[in-house]
């Protein structure tokens, strides 16, 4: 059982290696009176926080460390993670603003 496990993570970890991890950036405007002050979101998708023994009454994470796209963006795809195929929505969510 460790065996396969452990296989498992290797090739996760070697999939991860070849993918990008997926970002989004998005700009917003500020209020009007100042639209010089205006504010760059970047979303970036963490962690898996898939419970995977929410059947048997258990808690258990898959291990998966980041959200990678397994297509392209713009496709279905983009929402399923390369690494554990679970959905964008079960991975942490990390929102960092920037002035621009």
């Amino acid at each position: 059982m460790v065996r396969v496990l452990l296989r498992t993570c290797r090739s996760i970890l070697k999939k991860m290696a070849r993918k990008k991890m997926a970002f989004r950036t998005e700009t917003q405007p500020s209020d009007s009176t100042s639209s010089s002050n205006d504010v760059r979101i970047h979303v970036r998708y963490e962690e898996c926080q898939r419970n995977l023994a929410l059947e048997v009454g258990g808690y258990a994470l898959d291990g998966c460390r980041e959200f990678m796209a397994s297509t392209a963006e713009g496709t279905e795809g983009a929402l399923i993670c390369a690494a554990c195929s679970c959905h964008r929505s079960f991975h942490r969510r990390v929102v960092e603003s920037e002035d621009v």
